[in-house]
């Protein structure tokens, strides 16, 4: 170990930092485990998750928001609007492109996905932890929110 984390304090919020890195993971497989997703990819749940947020766009600016070109994109696009998870529609003032949207039946599911883990967050948090250690888990839910806001 170097000198940076040879002071307690250091050593201390290295050991935080490696606890955290391992337990934010395990949260994030259980969370996916609740919601029962399907087998999209990072890249397929990117778009769906950029469309939700900001509503429709190009195949050329989802292919700019991720950082790969609008071929790769065409790709994505197109499973996704084989699977039922997206609609396109003509650009209403360019008619060479073509604007991208979730469909009902996607807002519905991403609904769902997150309903089921809320409520599994709820549940845990209800059934194993006294009032007292939600209020400290509040607690630390705000200083996460810090941490993320850094």
């Amino acid at each position: 170990m170097n000198d940076q984390h040879s002071d307690p304090d250091s050593a201390r919020a290295l050991a935080i930092a490696g606890e955290l890195r391992v337990l934010i993971g395990q949260l994030i497989r259980r969370l996916r485990e609740q919601a029962h997703s399907s087998d999209l990819t990072a890249s397929q749940k990117s778009v769906l998750l950029h469309l939700e947020r900001d509503g429709s766009a190009t195949v050329t600016a989802l292919a700019k928001a991720d950082g790969v070109r609008p071929q790769s994109m065409g790709a994505t696009v197109s499973a996704l609007q084989a699977a039922g998870h997206i609609s396109s529609a003509p650009h209403p003032t360019d008619g060479r492109q073509t604007l991208l949207s979730l469909t009902a039946a996607c807002r519905k599911e991403i609904k769902a996905g997150r309903a089921a883990r809320e409520d599994w967050l709820f549940r845990a948090i209800s059934t194993k932890f006294s009032t007292r250690e939600q209020e400290k888990l509040g607690a630390a839910v705000e200083l996460l929110k810090r941490f993320v806001d850094s």
